[in-house]
C-alpha cells in the first residue's frame, strides 16, 4: 500500500502521534490507528519510520512549514498562494491529497502552529538522511522566493529551519542563492544568465573545470530521484527533483560552453 493509502486508511502510526500526526489527521478529517492523544514514542522504544512513514512526514511537514513561512511576513501574497498551487500541480496530486495539502498549508499560517515541535519530530524522522533535509529546505526556500524576493522575516524563519535541521550559515547561503529565482524578462542578458548557471552550481567564476566538475557531480548525486525516493520524499515530489537535476544539467552545460571545455 502506498504511503498514501495508509494515511487514508488510518494506519499511519509513527507519527500519528506529536505535532505532525495532529495536523495530518485534522487535514485529512480523522485520527489514526495510534490515536493522535497517544505522543510520540518513547526514546527508548523509538524505532526506524517505514518508507511509509518517512513519505508521509515529509509531505505533512512540507506543506504546513511552507504556509508558516508564507505567513511570517504578516500576509499571504497572491504569488506565494499561486506558488503553493503551482507545487500542487507539478506534484499532479490527486483530489484528496491536494485538499490535505491546502489545509496542511493553511493550519501553517495559524498563529498556534507548532513550528518548533514540528520541525523537531521532523529532523527525529528523517535522521541522518542529509540529502531529504536538503531537498526540504530547497523547496521552502523556492516559496520564500515565489513574489521574486525574500524578506527578513522570511529569511529568519528559513535559516531557523536550517539551523535545526543541522546546517550551517554558509551551507543555507548557498541553498539560498540556488533558489534565486532568474532575472524577469523576455531573456536574460548572457552574463545575468551566466551568472545564474555558477549559482545554481554554487562556485565561483574563478573556479577550475576540474571543481566545477566535481560540484555538478555532488549536486546531480544529491537531487538523484530515485535516491530521494529510497530516503523517503514522496514519489509525488520526484517531479520537483527532475525538475532540479534538468536546472543543474543547463546550468553545467552553460558553464562549460562558455569556457569553451
Amino acid at each position: 500500500m502506498s504511503w498514501w493509502g495508509k494515511v487514508l486508511g488510518g494506519a499511519f502510526g509513527f507519527a500519528a502521534g506529536g505535532p505532525l500526526g495532529a495536523l495530518l489527521g485534522v487535514a485529512v478529517g480523522h485520527h489514526f490507528d495510534r490515536g493522535l492523544e497517544a505522543g510520540p514514542a518513547p526514546l527508548e522504544h523509538a524505532r526506524a519510520p517505514t518508507m511509509e512513514e518517512l513519505q508521509t512526514a515529509f509531505f505533512t511537514a512540507v506543506f504546513s512549514v511552507m504556509g508558516h513561512l508564507c505567513k511570517a511576513d504578516g500576509h499571504v501574497s497572491p504569488a506565494e498562494i499561486a506558488m503553493a498551487e503551482s507545487l500542487m500541480d507539478r506534484m499532479n496530486l490527486g483530489p484528496e491529497q491536494r485538499r490535505a495539502a491546502i489545509g496542511l498549508f493553511n493550519q501553517g499560517k495559524a498563529p498556534d502552529f507548532p513550528f518548533d515541535a514540528v520541525l523537531a519530530q521532523f529532523e527525529r524522522e528523517v535522521g541522518r538522511q542529509r540529502d531529504v533535509a536538503r531537498f526540504f529546505l530547497e523547496i521552502l526556500f523556492q516559496a520564500g522566493y515565489a513574489d521574486g524576493e525574500l524578506g527578513a522575516a522570511e529569511r529568519a524563519v528559513l535559516y531557523e529551519v536550517g539551523r535545526q535541521l543541522g546546517f550551517g550559515t554558509l551551507e543555507l547561503a548557498a541553498i539560498e542563492l540556488r533558489a534565486r529565482p532568474a532575472p524577469r524578462g523576455r531573456q536574460a542578458p548572457p552574463q545575468q544568465s551566466l551568472d545564474a548557471a555558477y549559482a545554481t552550481l554554487g562556485v565561483p567564476r574563478t573556479a577550475t573545470n576540474d571543481e566545477v566538475k566535481r560540484a555538478y557531480r555532488r549536486l546531480l548525486s544529491q537531487h538523484h530521484p530515485d535516491k530521494l525516493v529510497g530516503a523517503g520524499v514522496p514519489e509525488e515530489m520526484i517531479a520537483l527533483a527532475n525538475e532540479k537535476t534538468h536546472e543543474i544539467k543547463e546550468a553545467y552545460r552553460r558553464v562549460m560552453e562558455a569556457r569553451g571545455a
